[in-house]
């Protein structure tokens, strides 16, 4: 754990360069973006890339974007599918030969196909969910703060909402946060019958002490009086966790994706979100993210499986 919160992706990549590289393998290496950040991992020296795919393909990739040099120590694994590549992905994964998986050209649902397997997959935890990173300027400064689940969870029940917040937990504690605060999100701070995810935040904030040893729980709370200090004092709520999230639990995925693309296209911050209740850190970043997004994903995968 830093010996400080780190607070801006610049501050989680130079956490990541103090850790062992950790072997990182693109699920689908024929994506030019996703080969572009983990050349930049390597230049980085925070990964060693294991390249799953058709390797004739990904070599033809590697030239065209002129990064031999770069990814000249790279592991090639060839594959004639997806489907291929995302079994041998996790068969690697389950004989602790990669670290990190991190998705290239497959689409998400045919990587967690493989993850989420009875037989081969990877589940740890009785519930996967995506916990995404973004810079947040609320407060006056920044600070990284998550949000879940855009991802996985379609409309969480109560037990799955008290799983969603323990993945988030060990990713928050990661970034030197030691006593996470966790905000659960409504449309409202007001407890209402017509609203049941107002209900269910005040269930999981009434049994948080029974439940969670080594964070902070507590809603409703819309999301100005999550963030903001000033608009959790302007309602009269004077529990510590409003207005000071670490990491925000949505009623719905819906909710959840559609605020987490709000602060990358209308806010304009970077992003990093990752997988967690597998036995490694899963990266799903979307296809139209930026190497630089996908640098930061690896920087945070590493930060997470050094703990």
């Amino acid at each position: 754990m830093p010996d400080k919160p780190v607070q801006t992706f610049l501050e989680l990549l130079s956490h990541a360069r103090k850790q062992p590289p950790k072997r990182v393998a693109i699920v689908g290496a024929e994506n030019d973006i996703a080969l572009e950040a983990i050349a930049q991992a390597m230049t980085h020296k925070i990964a060693i890339p294991v390249l799953i795919g058709e390797s004739d393909k990904v070599r033809d990739r590697i030239s065209k974007l002129n990064l031999e040099e770069q990814l000249a120590e790279a592991r090639f694994i060839n594959t004639e599918s997806i489907e291929k590549a995302a079994e041998t992905a996790v068969a690697l994964a389950r004989s602790n030969e990669i670290d990190i998986l991190l998705k290239g050209s497959l689409r998400t649902d045919q990587l967690l196909k493989a993850v989420l397997s009875k037989e081969t997959g990877l589940r740890k935890n009785s519930v996967l969910s995506d916990i995404l990173l973004y810079e947040d300027r609320c407060s006056g400064y920044t600070r990284l703060v998550g949000i879940s689940d855009g991802g996985l969870t379609p409309l969480p029940t109560r037990e799955q909402k008290i799983e969603l917040i323990r993945n988030a937990i060990p990713v928050l504690q990661a970034l030197g946060i030691a006593r996470p605060k966790i905000g659960l999100l409504s449309a409202t701070e007001a407890v209402s019958k017509a609203l049941p995810s107002t209900i269910d935040a005040e269930a999981i904030t009434n049994q948080a002490a029974e439940l969670f040893s080594d964070c902070d729980v507590f809603g409703p709370l819309a999301l100005d009086n999550a963030l903001l200090r000033s608009a959790a004092e302007a309602k009269g709520i004077t529990n510590p966790v409003a207005g000071a999230v670490d990491c925000m639990i949505a009623p719905n995925i819906e909710a959840a994706n559609m605020t987490a693309k709000a602060v990358k296209y209308i806010g304009g911050s970077a992003c990093a979100h990752v997988i967690m209740g597998a036995k490694i850190p899963v990266l799903i970043p979307s296809r139209v993210e930026s190497a630089e997004d996908k640098l930061y994903a690896i920087a945070l995968g590493v930060i997470i499986d050094a703990q």
